[in-house]
């Protein structure tokens, strides 16, 4: 059996596990969880490549390092891969809490807090991640979650987030509400999508210095972009259930005609911000696309 054989069965092990709203039906189930509960594991915007891209700036290595809201633990894994010298998890839901400790094992630990209240000592971590989780709080929540970053983070600390962004900076404001609108009636989720330069500032107000930013497509639900993100066999296992299942592929053929409309304005985006050591310790950061 390979290594990617093992990886696929370990996963299968962790899906006997209770995913969050489990016990809702499939029309209003949240557009992630629906996608979970059809066996797909990569639940970012900007994929597997950007993930890695935002884990690699972000400087892992011997670093003590919390994630917020981990979900199924797909990117915890990837963490622990970088060998820091510890991993924390910050989970609200229990289920999607429990998820995650089955995936790391005895590698790191999960608890019980929201992103903007973690229970967290000050200055106790060198690296705090979020993924896809900021896109979907309201404005005033954003800015909490990111303080609290802020807090939990040692000076010169890394804040690293993967999320949805709206392109180009200047576009119209009613064509940014109307995204988000349709975005939230698709997903499920009220979705608030930001500008990058909206991103940046919003980090900035909360006392960050932007370090770096990229981006990629937004193309969680493009053929390309799954084989390249679940592999053959959980490509397969995904496109089976969904054909199988009515009410989720018309969930499904909905999520993809609003991502296919908006594919112009809808980006990933991933940004490291640093928790300066003094008010004009850092630059003004380096912003590159990929």
């Amino acid at each position: 059996m390979n290594a990617e054989e093992r990886s696929d069965n370990h996963e299968n092990r962790n899906e006997s596990n209770t995913l969050p709203f489990s016990e809702r039906k499939i029309a209003d189930l949240p557009g992630h969880w629906l996608l979970a509960r059809l066996g797909k594991r990569v639940l970012r915007p900007g994929g597997k490549k950007l993930t890695e891209q935002m884990l690699d700036a972000a400087s892992l290595q011997d670093s003590d390092v919390v994630e917020l809201a981990p979900g199924l633990g797909k990117t915890a894994k990837s963490i622990l891969a970088l060998h820091p010298s510890s991993y924390v998890g910050v989970e609200s839901d229990p289920d999607a809490a429990e998820l995650t400790r089955s995936a790391i094992g005895h590698q790191g630990d999960v608890v019980s807090g929201d992103a903007s209240c973690t229970g967290l000592p000050d200055s106790s971590a060198d690296v705090v991640i979020g993924e896809a989780m900021l896109t979907m709080q309201t404005d005033r929540h954003k800015i909490e979650i990111a303080a609290e970053a802020l807090r939990v983070l040692r000076p010169g600390g890394r804040y690293a987030i993967h999320e949805l962004a709206i392109e180009p900076n200047d576009l119209d404001d009613s064509i940014k509400n109307e995204i988000r609108k349709d975005l939230a009636r698709s997903i499920k989720v009220n979705a608030r999508p930001l500008t990058p330069t909206e991103w940046t500032n919003l980090l900035r107000a909360a006392g960050f210095e932007i370090e770096h930013v990229g981006f990629a497509p937004m193309a969680l639900l493009e053929p390309r972009r799954i084989f390249a993100d679940e592999g053959l066999l959980r490509t397969l296992k995904f496109v089976a259930n969904v054909a199988r299942e009515g009410d989720a592929r018309r969930r499904i053929l909905s999520m993809r005609t609003t991502f296919t409309k908006y594919r112009d304005h809808l980006s990933a985006i991933e940004v490291i911000a640093v928790k300066p050591d003094s008010i004009d310790a850092l630059g003004s950061g380096d912003i590159e696309r990929s």
